[in-house]
């Protein structure tokens, strides 16, 4: 026996499907998706704060790992500054919660995976471990990349209007928010190759249509490099779209390689 699925046959083996088989899971109501959503939040907040203890309890080497690359663009004998009494203290709960959050990276996309997991079929569910990995690292890479790369050029940009009039003596609360800005942004923008792989995996984007869209993609990649660079030099929004393009050649061949394949039977 075999049943019709968008006007092709499957195989007996493949339909009718079993019950865990079924694209949605078994239906589930709105307060369900609520319910399973908060579980879900619960479960990535306590990972970050599980990641906070484990980085306080190395600040003082993550702060100066974070901290040099910024020292040696100031000028000789400058140092970061902080007027406010709590301001350093803040910082290195500032820095704790964003290197929590960096280590709590595979259990946040697990917990996503998981929630969109239901609204998949069985095949599809196999690439939990597949996303988890590849976000994760990916998402790592960009805020590497933006430490060691696209920050260091912005800062130097920011520190080159010293004169003898005006010397540069930067407060770190603002420094540092500007860092986090720019690692997170790295950090989504080299998540481009996974999601590519995920929606070429579903079904929803071929590679044909990524090389159809490559122009219109180029034009979006600058604007979003101009708007996420914090200065108007073009050193540091070209930092920041290269390596986008780079990305999006990657994701084509990702797409061409892991694109949903068509049944011959249909």
């Amino acid at each position: 026996m075999s049943l019709v699925r968008g006007g092709g046959a499957e195989s007996p083996e493949r339909w009718p499907l079993e019950p865990d088989e079924e694209p949605n899971g078994g239906r589930m109501s709105f307060l369900d998706h609520l319910d399973e959503l908060r579980r879900r939040l619960i479960i990535c907040v306590a990972s970050i704060v599980v990641g906070f203890v484990v980085s306080f309890a190395f600040i003082g080497r993550i702060f100066e790992f974070m901290m040099r690359p910024l020292q040696q663009v100031l000028p000789e004998g400058g140092r970061l500054i902080y007027t406010e009494p709590a301001e350093a203290f803040l910082l290195y709960m500032k820095v704790a919660a964003l290197i929590g959050l960096l280590l709590a990276l595979p259990v946040i996309m697990l917990q996503i995976w998981l929630f969109v997991a239901p609204g998949l079929y069985s095949n599809e569910k196999r690439l939990a471990i597949p996303f988890v990995l590849f976000s994760t690292l990916f998402f790592l890479a960009g805020a590497l990349f933006s430490h060691f790369f696209v920050f260091p050029w912005a800062w130097k940009f920011f520190a080159g209007f010293s004169t003898d009039y005006m010397q540069f003596m930067p407060r770190i609360g603002p420094v540092f928010a500007l860092y986090v800005k720019m690692a997170l942004a790295m950090g989504v923008v080299f998540e481009m190759p996974t999601l590519v792989f995920f929606l070429a995996r579903v079904g929803v984007v071929t590679p044909r249509f990524l090389v159809r869209n490559t122009k219109y993609a180029i034009l979006v990649i600058f604007i979003v490099a101009a708007v996420m660079t914090p200065g108007p030099d073009v050193v540091s929004q070209a930092l920041m779209a290269g390596p986008m393009v780079v990305l999006y050649g990657i994701s084509i061949l990702v797409a061409w390689a892991f694109q949903k394949r068509r049944d011959p039977d249909v």
